[in-house]
């Protein structure tokens, strides 16, 4: 603990059955301590007293665990510390298991890493409900962050702290667990699971979480996260992304070389350019994402061919849209290249444009899928010659 400059974090609320035991055998292991007691009703205080040495913070009322978290955070950023393991006090997790931290810490590579326990929630002694939200939790970061998590909720984990100092959080209970771990995997840090025991104990386990009022939260947490992930941090790790590589070894590495087969990336060329010709205005971004997810197509050549409809050629996806719609309704409609970017002619054949702008989002889909999976083809024929000598 020392070595790595690590404190334990223990939030406590109305466990008053469970905390003695929980601070005596964290204390076999370590003195580094921060105990917040979140305005608890019952003789929690009373506990507290018996242990003088420790580093106490008592809220005057309960304002729930995640802003009892951020409290323990400021308290052991101010001492100095550069990491926090934060224990439940309900006697559900094993002080033994602080080791399993500590041993994953120090074989990282990166001081940038997030540690959650893992626990086996196929164990008879789970309940239902608890192996169910932990699935829901899953999922959604997967979605959020592009990370596969076997456990996201469980409270047993270790917090880089330099990386918190700067970030504003806005949940205070529950669902500040998972806004923590989404908002520092956005910036770069490491998330990963460690294996951990856990311990049901329903003859004196406390649980303080609300099944409705929590996971209602959770939920609406979890879609204002969805949105910005869609509308801004994916696009941002893609442009980031290609900057980062440059724009020919983007090509080269993530659309020739990647490990999608052509079909699977002939068909991410199809989709990314029908969804860009094809008038979803202001929903491009969001349909690209959860529609590659959905079918598992290539996210990132998607978003890049969906960007087909750069302002330059704006003009010219709106004059054949309105073409091929007046073909198709019959409908006599005069229009000129200087109407569409000047008087915005087209607003008046609406109907005619968005017949038109699906078939042509449709046909032009269809060739750069066939084109892009002919020149995959060739080019991975190519690679494979080259590679052999």
């Amino acid at each position: 603990m020392q070595q790595l400059n690590c404190c334990v974090m223990v939030p406590t609320y109305n466990n008053a059955g469970t905390l003695k035991r929980v601070l005596d055998s964290i204390l076999e292991r370590t003195t580094s301590i921060i105990v917040i007691n979140d305005g608890a009703t019952d003789n929690t205080a009373a506990i507290l007293k018996e242990y003088p040495t420790l580093q106490q913070i008592h809220l005057p009322e309960n304002k729930g665990k995640g802003n009892a978290l951020q409290v323990g955070f400021k308290a052991a950023i101010s001492k100095g510390y550069d990491y926090a393991i934060t224990i439940d006090s309900d006697g559900q997790h094993f002080p033994e298991d602080l080791s399993v931290f500590l041993d994953e810490l120090q074989a990282e590579e990166s001081p940038n890493v997030l540690y959650i326990g893992s626990r086996n929630m196929q164990q008879e002694d789970v309940p239902g409900k608890s192996s169910f939200g932990n699935k829901f939790s899953n999922f959604w970061f997967w979605f959020e962050t592009g990370t596969k998590l076997q456990d996201t909720q469980c409270g047993y984990r270790l917090y880089p702290l330099k990386q918190l100092k700067d970030l504003k959080f806005y949940t205070p209970k529950f669902e500040f667990e998972i806004e923590i771990i989404v908002r520092l995997a956005w910036n770069g840090t490491l998330v990963k699971n460690v294996p951990v025991r856990i311990l049901y104990d329903e003859t004196e386990r406390v649980s303080h979480f609300r099944t409705v009022p929590d996971f209602a939260r959770i939920s609406v947490l979890n879609t204002w996260l969805v949105i910005v992930a869609i509308i801004y941090i994916k696009p941002r790790n893609f442009i980031r992304k290609i900057k980062k590589k440059g724009f020919k070894k983007f090509l080269l590495e993530d659309l020739l070389r990647s490990d999608d087969k052509p079909k699977t990336k002939a068909l991410s060329i199809a989709l990314g350019v029908f969804l860009g010709i094809a008038p979803f205005w202001g929903f491009q971004t969001i349909l690209v994402f959860a529609l590659a997810a959905l079918f598992g197509l290539n996210k990132a050549i998607t978003f890049a061919f969906s960007n087909i409809s750069l302002p330059p050629l704006i003009p010219f996806i709106i004059f054949f849209s309105l073409k091929i719609g007046a073909m198709i309704t019959g409908e006599e409609i005069s229009f000129s290249m200087e109407n569409i970017t000047e008087k915005f002619d087209f607003l008046q054949n609406l109907k005619t444009y968005l017949i038109g702008s699906f078939i042509l989002a449709s046909l032009s889909a269809l060739l750069f899928g066939i084109v892009g999976y002919i020149s995959l083809i060739f080019f991975g024929k190519k690679k494979m010659v080259v590679d052999n000598g």
